[in-house]
């Protein structure tokens, strides 16, 4: 789909094309992470002066990352350290995020750029932080990836083997050349947003 629409794009005289995707490790083995790389891909070969946007994951009030762990504090005794809680995140603000199109639209800013908050938080952290939004405190409970894989398979357990293997890596800005500053875009603080609606 993603080099159907760039494609189409250069046919029809488009100036610009902005493509949204996201910060994976290219020796992930998730469906997701290996979509995301070919998407990229196929953007790049078809419109080569495109943007593409790479964001570590982004918050913001209907977003599906805090707010999903932040519902589990509702019915469940414990919140889950996948892998031990290690995998490193640098959460980017919705807000943020749209203002990088937005001025990939109106000035050049052709090539990839990694999008992501100021600050990186490990996986446990966030759980902690979960817990400090909502006011309410659960058990952290250690799952080593290999036993993590048994509830992935359970309907209620809000988490896919897909996302399994994205948790094996970081999901961090690499390139410092161009990220959220190369717009101007000073980083909007998880503390800033998030205890506003995850309450």
């Amino acid at each position: 789909m993603p080099e159907k629409l760039a494609l189409e794009a250069k046919n029809q005289g488009v100036e610009k094309f902005v493509h949204i995707s996201a910060i994976v490790n290219e020796g992930s083995e998730s469906k997701y992470a290996r979509s995301k790389i070919h998407g990229e891909e196929a953007v790049h070969k078809a419109f080569p002066k495109a943007t593409i946007l790479k964001p570590s994951v982004i918050f913001g009030a209907e977003d599906n990352f805090f707010n999903q762990f932040a519902q589990m504090t509702k019915f469940s005794p414990f919140l889950p350290l996948i892998g031990g809680g290690k995998t490193r995140f640098q959460p980017v603000y919705v807000g943020d995020v749209a203002k990088a199109v937005l001025l990939s639209v109106e000035k050049n800013f052709a090539g990839k750029y990694e999008l992501g908050g100021p600050k990186i938080y490990s996986f446990k952290k966030i759980m902690k932080l979960v817990m400090e939004f909502t006011g309410r405190k659960r058990r952290l409970l250690n799952l080593p990836f290999s036993l993590a894989q048994i509830p992935a398979r359970i309907p209620f357990i809000p988490i896919t083997t897909d996302q399994l293997k994205l948790l094996k890596h970081d999901n961090i800005v690499t390139d410092h050349d161009k990220d959220l500053q190369s717009f101007g875009i000073e980083p909007t603080s998880v503390y800033a947003i998030v205890p506003k609606y995850i309450r």
